[in-house]
């Protein structure tokens, strides 16, 4: 790229012209690295870091070491979204802000120490991409961003994370997050639609608080009956214009094309349908996001990884887009 402000051409991806993508230190998509105080003084337009956390699992574990999987495989995504022709890196200041220094032995003191490292960047203006960890982290995530007011959300996922509790009254597993942001009241239940929802339940009713509180869910089954183009346009109808998060659980993807996450099912989507339903997210008023769920040691290929690399890259072309049409 050329003819970039001198503040964008300072946070440009290491291209790999200059330096093979194998090489060099890892960051997210190859971009400079700041501390929060540094991103906040910028400021910086968006900043992505991980939350290495998998403490609020109730299956198998892994996700805590996501942000560094994804970091690394994140090399391989180049500059300029091949659909779209965004670059968000045009257009934007984006960083890689590092990780939150998360408490592995204490679930509601790491939720602490997320708000407390998120809030300064939200309080300059900085829109947030979250690589976690589990699906709990979402949660003070939409604390912080849905503080004034409530948002939005499109939720792609396997599982509603609708539950109240588990194992006799635990309230903080990957499993509670959006009742939690629900019952805070940063989350608008009635502009909340989940995608690809699936699996066997605990019980028939496993669902229906999600249900009474005006949460829309697109289960497996009715995404291909409906078709997803025609999933897309309902879940841009329930969000609309408002304020809007979206959050990226790999398990909403079939196991065959993303194995390494802590809860799989099978059913789920290609890796082709995810892209598809992530880019027809285009023109909403999108706020912050996250990916979350990856489990690379349960993946020694590295694919769960990399899928989860290209749907953050995705992410963050509509993040810079969205900021573009608010500035």
């Amino acid at each position: 790229m050329t003819d970039l402000p001198p503040r964008l051409a300072r946070f440009q991806p290491l291209s790999g012209m200059a330096m093979p993508r194998f090489a060099g230190l890892a960051s997210f998509m190859r971009l400079p690295v700041l501390d929060t105080a540094a991103a906040v003084a910028e400021p910086l337009d968006i900043a992505l870091f991980g939350i290495p956390f998998d403490s609020a699992t109730t299956n198998r574990p892994g996700t805590r070491l996501g942000p560094r999987g994804i970091r690394e495989q994140s090399a391989l995504m180049r500059l300029v979204n091949h659909v779209t022709g965004t670059s968000p890196y045009e257009t934007c200041a984006c960083a890689d802000v590092g990780d939150v220094p998360v408490n592995p032995a204490d679930v509601a003191d790491t939720l602490g120490r997320i708000e407390t490292f998120v809030a300064p960047l939200v309080g300059a203006g900085i829109t947030t991409l979250a690589i976690g960890g589990d699906h709990l982290v979402t949660y003070p995530l939409l604390r912080v961003i849905g503080r004034d007011a409530p948002v939005g959300l499109i939720h792609i996922d396997a599982h509603s994370d609708t539950t109240d509790s588990y194992f006799g009254g635990a309230k903080l597993t990957h499993g509670t997050p959006f009742r939690r942001a629900i019952e805070d009241g940063v989350l608008d239940p009635t502009r909340t639609v989940q995608i690809g929802i699936r699996g066997t339940l605990y019980a028939r009713d496993e669902r229906q608080w999600a249900l009474d509180q005006g949460i829309r869910i697109l289960e497996m089954e009715k995404v291909i009956a409906q078709g997803l183009p025609a999933v897309v346009e309902e879940a841009r109808s329930i969000v609309g214009a408002g304020p809007t998060y979206v959050s990226f659980d790999i398990d909403s993807l079939d196991p065959a094309f993303a194995p390494g996450t802590g809860t799989p099912e099978i059913g789920g989507f290609t890796s082709r349908e995810a892209l598809f339903l992530v880019r027809g997210l285009r023109g909403l008023n999108l706020v912050g996001a996250d990916v979350v769920e990856v489990a690379p040691p349960l993946d020694p290929t590295g694919t769960t990884a990399l899928v989860g690399a290209t749907i953050a890259f995705e992410l963050l072309c509509l993040l810079a887009e969205a900021r573009g049409r608010r500035a």
